[in-house]
């Protein structure tokens, strides 16, 4: 993200939450018009002509009122704002290929400067696996790693509870004041005086099921490596251990029973290549292994000039995409054109409502 279009101000907050609350801006979408245009403001100006470009009509962006309406509620819960390239911004969780670009935190800030590593499993947690999230997150939370989960119940409350007196930080799929489960509240309120929560999501929102998944990239994408304690062959804790794989995190498994639903993806993971863990020096030492010593520095940014999409690579782009998402770079092999000119097509197709982003920077064609 370039540093000249860091807002310097309330009213550029402002227009950042307008852009990411736009219809049909992601966060990659968002990205490249920042990096287009050189402003959230200039983003915003170009909008409804680049929607017009691909057919959509009446097209407007988010209205000042209703990010002024969020804004207000966010001061009055308590939550701060945290802007890509900004400061306090968590530095791993920048290196993603779609990193949240706005963020509301509630509690410690500067928890996203330490050392981290995320803990999750299955909601309908055994009792063993609830006592071994927690003498993990005990262990690591006094090798001075922080301790990041997802706020749910089970594997992720368990870690979090026993975290509380070195640091955790809850990643929520609502939003940043919205509390789920219900029954997590006194953990919730506890996490935002001695830990940190973060949600991209606005305030006020209720998680809908498309929010996990994406709630889940920002667990992995913030920590060094994941720890997949229990979780069945078809769970949210596969998901993340694929986006932490795709992110190039180190993955780690607990192994359980054969006999054991809940442990058939951690076996699955260990049977695939994932780290075997027994104890938190068994994460630190894959870690060590791994290279991660310290957090990486982000690499520098430089100012693109905008590369308008060739033509008819919209429809070329259509005929390539199908159901299954597929990777960018695999796109532009196919197209033979340059990224950025990739990059234009796609923002056109989305803003149409033809092609759906999912994280690890993948692209799929919307039915219908």
């Amino acid at each position: 993200m370039p540093a000249s279009a860091l807002p310097r101000s309330e009213e550029g907050c402002l227009d950042w939450l307008r852009l990411i609350r736009s219809r049909r801006v992601g966060p990659a979408t968002f990205i490249r018009l920042i990096r287009q245009f050189g402003s959230a403001r200039g983003a915003l100006d170009a909008l409804p002509a680049i929607a017009a470009e691909s057919g959509v009509r009446d097209y407007a962006p988010a209205s000042r009122s209703e990010v002024e309406a969020e804004w207000r509620a966010a001061e009055a819960a308590g939550a701060a704002p945290l802007l890509l390239g900004g400061p306090g911004y968590p530095a791993l969780l920048a290196t993603i290929a779609d990193p949240p670009p706005f963020l509301w935190a509630m509690g410690s800030e500067a928890l996203c400067g330490q050392r981290s590593v995320a803990l999750v499993g299955a909601r309908n947690a055994s009792a063993l696996g609830c006592r071994m999230a927690a003498r993990l997150a005990t262990d690591l939370g006094g090798m001075g790693f922080a301790v990041v989960s997802g706020l749910a119940r089970g594997i992720d409350a368990a870690a979090h509870r026993a975290a509380l007196p070195t640091g955790t930080i809850a990643v929520q799929a609502g939003g940043v004041d919205v509390v789920y489960p219900a029954e997590n509240g006194g953990l919730a309120a506890s996490i935002a005086e001695s830990g940190l929560r973060l949600s991209e999501m606005p305030i006020g929102h209720a998680p809908r099921p498309q929010d996990f998944p994406r709630r889940n990239r920002i667990v992995s994408g913030l920590a060094e490596g994941i720890v997949v304690v229990e979780g069945a062959l078809r769970s949210g804790s596969l998901i993340t251990a694929r986006n932490a794989l795709d992110q190039g995190r180190e993955v780690m498994a607990v192994p359980g029973s054969p006999m054991d639903p809940r442990a058939g993806g951690c076996n699955a993971l260990i049977r695939d290549g994932a780290t075997l863990v027994r104890d938190a020096a068994d994460v630190a030492e894959a870690l060590a292994a791994a290279g991660g010593t310290a957090l990486p520095d982000l690499p520098p940014t430089r100012e693109e000039a905008p590369v308008a999409a060739p033509e008819g690579s919209g429809n070329r782009l259509l005929d390539l995409l199908g159901a299954a998402p597929v990777a960018e770079d695999l796109l532009i092999r196919e197209l033979g054109c340059p990224a950025a000119a990739l990059a234009a097509a796609l923002i056109d197709l989305e803003l149409a409502g033809l092609v759906q982003r999912h994280p690890g920077g993948l692209v799929s064609r919307v039915p219908g």
